[in-house]
């Protein structure tokens, strides 16, 4: 029997996700948005009358409370972040409170107005850092390298916590980088695809990138989130690592995204050390053997059908 269920971050690429995925099962899905003088609610356009949204903030404790009164939700999907990691290396204590003391937030609200509700919080790869060890378990040390990295480890240790403390139903996800057409275009990924569509019409004729040699376990949005809902099926609140356990370094996409098109990147492609962040990750691999066992869950979109997915998306929405 499907619920109610409220999103936060419902705009971004895996709100958007995950709202078509509960609104399929049959949910009555509440997104929480932040009062803005501008609309930006593009990627759920297709499926916003089947929506109720509610303005509120991480930043606003009154507020989200009353979000939660308003929709008394039975699983609540902390999905909400300042989540570009460069944008957190220039304003930090920005990223802090919005990625890191927001859960907080959201959980003091829950335990106050829906103690019996379910909370998801989108916890990232990115605190593994400094790796201690590939790839990298539920058990896995956290060495956060970037001030995004750090708040996102203060916001799951705060859910873990508040799962042990009050003992409320609150699961933490560590998503490795989950990617698709609805990537926003400041994450390199979508730069790429973006960039290939525009060079292969004629709209571009150089794509500028930092690190060709970062590595990421990739995998798609859209499999992901079918991730969030199974934690929240469990009968115990629990930490998952969700990936695909293969890693790829940029050079590997560009390969698959200019070869897509006919053609060669390395024609097109400058590196710019601006783009370049002050502290790297290490090889970031994930070990989703717990979520495999525990929750049934496979990815089934491979990294070649993620960046012919991401490259199609963007030409066609190009014009080409």
């Amino acid at each position: 029997m499907a619920g109610k269920a409220l999103i936060t971050g419902i705009t971004g690429q895996d709100g958007s996700y995950l709202a078509e995925l509960l609104v399929d099962k049959g949910y009555e899905v509440f997104g929480m948005v932040r009062r803005s003088s501008t609309e930006t609610i593009e990627r759920v356009e297709h499926i916003k009358d089947r929506i109720t949204f509610l303005q509120a903030d991480l930043m606003d404790q009154a507020s989200l409370t009353k979000a939660l009164e308003e929709a008394a939700p039975d699983e609540i999907y902390n999905l909400a972040a300042q989540s570009f990691v460069p944008t957190s290396w220039s304003q930090p204590v920005l990223t802090g409170q919005i990625t890191g003391m927001g859960v907080t937030r959201v959980l003091e609200a829950m335990r106050q107005v829906a103690p019996k509700a379910r909370f998801y919080q989108a916890s990232s790869s990115e605190m593994f850092g400094k790796v201690r060890e590939v790839p990298q378990s539920e058990m896995t040390p956290f060495h956060p390298r970037s001030p995004y990295a750090v708040a996102k480890t203060y916001g799951h240790h705060i859910t873990v916590n508040y799962r042990e403390s009050y003992g409320l139903f609150a699961a933490s996800g560590i998503l490795f980088n989950h990617e698709s057409p609805r990537r926003g275009l400041e994450f390199v990924t979508r730069k790429i695809t973006d960039g290939v569509a525009r060079i292969k019409l004629g709209l571009a004729d150089e794509l500028r990138l930092g690190n060709l040699d970062s590595q990421r376990d990739w995998g798609f949005a859209g499999d992901y989130v079918q991730a969030m809902w199974l934690m929240m099926q469990q009968d115990e609140p629990d930490n998952f690592v969700i990936s695909t356990g293969k890693t790829h370094s940029i050079r590997d996409f560009l390969d698959i995204a200019f070869a897509h098109v006919d053609l060669e990147w390395g024609e097109y492609v400058k590196q710019d050390p601006r783009y370049l962040r002050p502290a790297e990750v290490d090889q970031l691999i994930g070990d989703s053997s717990k979520a495999k066992k525990i929750l049934g869950w496979e990815p089934t979109v491979d990294f070649k059908g993620l960046v012919t997915m991401m490259v199609d998306a963007d030409m066609k929405l190009l014009g080409g």
